[in-house]
């Protein structure tokens, strides 16, 4: 029972290694293969997590196994930082993504995303670094998409009224629904005598594929909604891996206090 606690701390730190292999591997292929900024951008931070993974995995299996209390102490001063970074995230998370949804329109299979709705902090964000997502965005093809699934059906505006859009493609690959333009195809719409420009977007629209809606507010507010989406699934799966890192760090302890016992009996035998 008293080397229990030892061995599960050692058995969970293997696992935590063997995952840190293939991250870091993973951010290293990368880095090899990476042809846009957008990927470059994600190969650091990966392999700098894969490094954490692995040496953080070293101390607790060296300090539970082999009985070194300084390394399990360092183990679990981090481990409850980590786990007071995650809740303090965790709770952020729900607080700035409390705002903001997509607006229904009658006879659309899609939503229209408006920046304001969303919370000041993500705006700040997303405009202080809308430069780099933009280019992002436009690497990630997501309009010429909408394009290429409308090649198999007919071109009618009807047909596109009922697409299930995502955030993205609704509020980056077509004009607001407030612009009233003509429809040509998905990411072509031309302007008529009705169409109307009381939506700074509608100044920014453009039919060329390299431009479109991605300056225009609707395609921040589309990439926010997203954001929103992601931010609330991932707080969900935090607070299950909250109560994982607690069942770690207290058996942790426990393995901590065996190490001062057993240093205990040899220092007086």
């Amino acid at each position: 029972m008293v080397r229990l606690s030892n061995n599960l701390v050692g058995i969970v730190n293997i696992i935590t290694f063997i995952i840190s292999i293939p991250i870091i591997g993973g951010g290293v292929w990368l880095s090899k293969q990476a042809n846009t900024e957008c990927e470059r951008f994600l190969e650091k931070p990966i392999i700098a997590l894969g490094i954490f993974v692995m040496l953080i995995s070293l101390a607790g299996l060296i300090g539970s196994c082999c009985r070194v209390s300084c390394l399990l102490w360092i183990y679990l001063v981090i481990m409850f930082l980590l786990i007071i970074l995650i809740f303090c995230f965790t709770i952020f998370a729900f607080v700035v993504t409390n705002k903001g949804a997509g607006q229904a329109l009658s006879d659309r299979g899609y939503k229209e995303y408006r920046l304001g709705d969303y919370s000041n902090w993500l705006q700040k964000r997303v405009n202080n670094h809308w430069g780099k997502i933009e280019s992002c965005l436009q690497d990630s093809k997501i309009c010429k998409t909408l394009m290429d699934h409308n090649d198999d059906g007919d071109n009618k505006v009807e047909d596109f009224y009922k697409k299930h859009l995502s955030s993205l493609q609704s509020g980056c690959c077509k004009p607001s629904n407030d612009c009233n333009f003509t429809y040509v195809s998905p990411t072509n719409w031309t302007k008529s005598s009705t169409s109307s420009f009381t939506n700074p977007d509608c100044n920014l629209w453009s039919n060329d594929p390299n431009v479109l809606c991605y300056t225009c507010e609707s395609c921040k507010a589309g990439l926010l909604d997203n954001i929103k989406s992601d931010w609330k699934r991932v707080a969900v799966l935090n607070i299950i891996f909250l109560v994982f890192l607690i069942l770690v760090y207290s058996v942790g302890c426990c393995a901590f206090r065996n190490n001062r016992r057993h240093d205990s009996y040899k220092r007086y035998p």
